[in-house]
C-alpha cells in the first residue's frame, strides 16, 4: 500500500449519519500521548499555574496558532486522512501542518461571553475594506461553503458533560443550507442563529483526549460555561477545500459534504 492510500475510516452507516446529522465522531483518532505532549507545550503559554486552580482567573485563555510537533502529527493521522477522503473527496482537501488557535476553557463562575450559536465563517466579502478583511466577525459563508470543507473539533483533554463541551444542534446544517441558498455565491454575514434549528436535538462534543469530531461546515454549534474541575483543551480548525464544492456535477460524484447540502435543498 502506498503512503497516500488508506483503508476506509468510516463505515457506510457513519457516512449516512454524517449526511443526516451533520457530524461524525472518531474515537482514538490520535494518541493520548500526543495530547499530553501538546498540553505541556500550551501550558508554557498560559499565565496560570497548572497545579493551582486558584490562579485560573479567567474563563477562557486564547492561545495563538500551533503547528509542527504533536499538533502536526495529530491532524495527519492515517485514520483522519482516510475520513477526509471519504467525506470531502480524495484530492479535494488541503493538508494541514497544525491545528491553529486553542480557546482553553477553565472552570469559572463568569460567563465566557462567547457562547452564542453560530457557524464558522470562511471568507471576506469581495468589496470589503482591509479592516473588514481582518475582522473575522464580518466574514461570510455561502451555499458552497467557500474556503471550508469541514469543521473539526480536536479534543486534547478528556471532556465530560461538565467540562464545557461544544454544543451541537443535530441536523442544523440543513437549516443553514436552506438559509444560504437565496444569497448565492455572495453568501451572508452577521448571521443571527439563536433561533435557527432550536427545535433540533442537542449533542455534546464529549470524549477522551484523542477524540475528533468531523462536522459539516454548516453545522450550528456553541461554546458554554465550564462547570467541571480541569481545563478543557480543544482545537477547532477548518479543513480547506483544494477545489470549490460543487452542487452540480455531470458525473454525479458528490462528496457527502455536497450530498448533505443537496438533500437539504431538495427536502424543504
Amino acid at each position: 500500500m502506498t503512503a497516500d492510500v488508506y483503508p476506509p475510516a468510516l463505515s457506510a452507516a457513519q457516512i449516512e449519519r454524517f449526511i443526516d446529522d451533520g457530524f461524525v465522531r472518531i474515537d482514538d483518532a490520535f494518541p493520548r500521548e500526543l495530547a499530553m505532549e501538546a498540553r505541556a507545550i500550551m501550558w508554557r503559554d498560559i499565565p496560570f499555574d497548572a497545579d493551582d486552580p486558584r490562579t485560573w482567573t479567567q474563563p477562557v485563555v486564547r492561545l495563538a496558532g500551533y503547528g509542527g510537533g504533536p499538533f502536526e502529527k495529530a491532524v495527519n493521522m492515517q485514520v483522519l486522512h482516510s475520513a477526509f477522503d471519504q467525506l470531502v473527496g480524495k484530492g479535494r482537501w488541503v493538508p494541514r501542518n497544525g491545528l491553529g488557535s486553542f480557546p482553553v476553557r477553565f472552570p469559572h463562575r463568569d460567563d465566557p461571553g462567547d457562547a452564542g450559536w453560530h457557524v464558522d465563517l470562511s471568507f471576506p466579502g469581495e468589496d470589503s475594506n482591509p479592516d473588514e478583511q481582518r475582522d473575522f466577525s464580518a466574514w461570510r459563508v455561502n451555499i458552497t461553503s467557500r474556503g471550508r470543507a469541514l469543521l473539526m473539533l480536536f479534543l486534547f483533554s478528556d471532556v465530560g458533560e461538565e467540562d464545557a463541551p461544544t454544543r451541537i444542534r443535530v441536523g442544523s446544517h440543513k437549516d443553514i443550507a436552506r438559509l444560504l441558498e437565496p444569497a448565492g455565491d455572495a453568501g451572508m454575514a452577521h448571521l443571527w442563529l439563536e433561533r435557527v434549528g432550536e427545535e433540533r436535538p442537542l449533542a455534546l462534543a464529549t470524549g477522551r483526549a484523542g477524540t475528533v469530531y468531523l462536522c459539516h461546515p454548516f453545522l450550528i454549534h456553541a461554546a458554554q460555561m465550564h462547570r467541571g474541575k480541569q481545563p478543557r483543551f480543544m482545537a477547532q480548525p477548518g479543513l480547506a477545500p483544494s477545489e470549490p464544492l460543487r452542487l452540480e456535477r455531470e458525473d454525479g460524484a458528490y462528496s457527502p459534504v455536497e450530498t448533505a447540502i443537496r438533500r437539504a435543498l431538495q427536502e424543504r
